[in-house]
């Protein structure tokens, strides 16, 4: 079954944003679309919605006036779901229960032909659930998009156990054909990018909880070290702290409590609060009348330090080789020489401070370790090049001025310094760690390939790289490692290491490789 003409109508079910977002979707590809909604008026005022911010776009010469017209002209209001006889495809977007939507579904196979595809946008549902009371299952598919519709390019097509395969390739074949990047996915919790994104909030809340750094900081190190597009919390703030808590409950519970899952005490007391973030005027941070933050809070920053002493760049630097050319171009003099045994296989030595990437453990535990007391752990970066903030954790043992010194060195790179408390494997590693955990757990248990894992999370939460391919770039050995510190330090099995990532260590392969 190919992708559906654009001479084949498209029916869509519920007119909020979401289903409004859709259509518009459909019309653009040039599809005759029909919209209905329970509520009078609601399929109408979502017309009128579209029709006004295409015509915006217009203004702004995003979009040609013929084309801002002619949209919307395509999609029309149903006055009872019986006008939905003629579609080949019906996309459901109502309200995220499950009774309601097999009830829907129940109605629906009753009116529209025997070959009529009929999908679901839900986020969080089984399909295979919801599907169990139709008649015939096989033509019924997720079609999940991502707010808003029009703009995202995400779609996950996700098959439930009776999904025939060729609905599924037609769906994934149509939402290309439609301009989105579509990526297939089993009907598990989460599906794929509310599964593999839970790491990012939840490491995120441990931090917080740990007191290692406040949210503003965590933020920022997210954003100027790892290069993502927001911080957990700001992130947080913007989905609704209630939203985003519920959906941690959700996959948490379906997953049988597993601990990789488990929502935070902080959100839960939040949520209780009724500090729900930018909807209510406050959550991590607090917003005003314009819906946007009142007062910033800055993150927390080193005050500017020298160095002193001989700059030196021991044994094999991976990693860390991007920040000492960075140093270099800074005018830094840096001398190459063999690492010495006991501290770590590749490092930075100014004076006798010895800076060094984290493992996973924390500073304190490594400098006791190495019976080395000046030491600094650094945390990770998406690219030391270019980024403009780096985070970092002292050792309990370390003298002043050997922390100072390290500060300095990286101040003199033209890095913002933000200091966080002695937690291990700190900010970005850690939190990169469990994201490419997660992804390696829903590859290795059929969820998704790892090609459309990746996608899931760059086209649908804007990560700036894959987490498996992020697994490759760092090494599945950098990985495995921080994370059997993580599991070694806590004792909980939240940071117990994916067997596809073991397997893949064994090999010496890689995810895209």
């Amino acid at each position: 079954m190919p992708a559906l003409s654009s001479t084949v109508t498209i029916g869509v079910v519920g007119a909020g944003a979401m289903g409004a977002g859709i259509a518009q979707v459909a019309a653009q590809a040039g599809h005759a679309v029909r919209i209905f909604d329970m509520q009078p008026g609601a399929a109408d005022k979502a017309i009128g919605g579209m029709t006004r911010a295409l015509l915006r776009l217009a203004e702004k010469g995003k979009l040609s006036a013929a084309d801002a017209a002619a949209i919307p002209a395509r999609v029309r209001p149903a006055g009872s779901l019986s006008d939905m006889a003629g579609c080949g495809l019906v996309i459901e977007a109502i309200v995220e229960r499950l009774d309601s939507k097999r009830s829907l579904f129940g109605e629906l196979e009753g009116i529209v032909a025997p070959d009529c595809i009929l999908a679901t946008n839900t986020s969080s549902l089984s399909i295979t659930a919801i599907a169990a009371g139709m008649q015939a299952p096989p033509r019924f598919v997720g079609m999940h998009f991502f707010n808003p519709a029009p703009l995202m390019a995400l779609v996950e097509v996700v098959t439930g156990l009776a999904t025939a395969a060729e609905v599924t390739a037609a769906i994934r074949d149509t939402a290309r054909a439609w301009g989105k990047s579509p990526v297939v996915a089993q009907s598990t919790p989460g599906f794929i990018v509310n599964r593999v994104a839970r790491p990012y909030y939840g490491e995120g809340l441990r931090l917080l909880h740990e007191r290692a750094a406040d949210p503003a900081t965590i933020d920022a190190v997210m954003r100027e070290a790892g290069g993502f597009r927001m911080g957990p919390f700001e992130l947080m703030d913007l989905i609704g702290l209630d939203v985003n808590y519920a959906v941690s409950n959700s996959v948490y519970n379906a997953y049988f409590q597993d601990p990789r899952f488990k929502p935070s005490l902080i959100q839960q007391e939040m949520v209780a609060a009724g500090y729900l973030g930018r909807k209510s005027g406050r959550g991590f941070f607090a917003y005003g009348d314009s819906n946007r933050s009142a007062a910033p809070p800055a993150p927390a920053a080193e005050p500017a330090r020298a160095f002193s002493g001989k700059v030196i760049a021991r044994g094999a630097l991976r990693l860390l080789g991007p920040l000492v050319e960075r140093l270099r171009a800074a005018g830094v003099a840096i001398e190459t020489l063999p690492a010495e045994t006991g501290i770590g296989a590749g490092y930075l030595q100014v004076g006798d401070c010895v800076v060094l990437l984290t493992d996973g453990r924390t500073a304190t535990a490594h400098a006791a370790q190495s019976n080395f007391a000046n030491l600094v752990k650094l945390d990770l970066a998406f690219d030391y090049a270019k980024a403009t903030r780096c985070a970092v954790a002292r050792a309990d043992q370390c003298f002043a001025a050997g922390f100072d010194n390290a500060v300095g060195l990286l101040q003199a790179g033209g890095l913002a310094v933000s200091r966080l408390d002695d937690a291990p494997a700190l900010a970005v590693m850690r939190t990169v760690a469990m994201l490419a955990n997660e992804a390696a757990d829903a590859v290795h248990q059929g969820v998704c390939s790892a090609a459309d894992c990746d996608t899931g999370m760059q086209k649908g939460v804007n990560y700036p790289r894959g987490p498996l391919a992020w697994a490759d770039a760092i090494g599945i050995d950098t990985v495995v490692g921080v994370l059997d510190n993580l599991c070694a330090h806590y004792g909980e099995d939240r940071y117990r290491v994916s067997p596809l990532l073991r397997r893949k260590l064994a090999a010496g392969g890689s995810f895209h490789g």
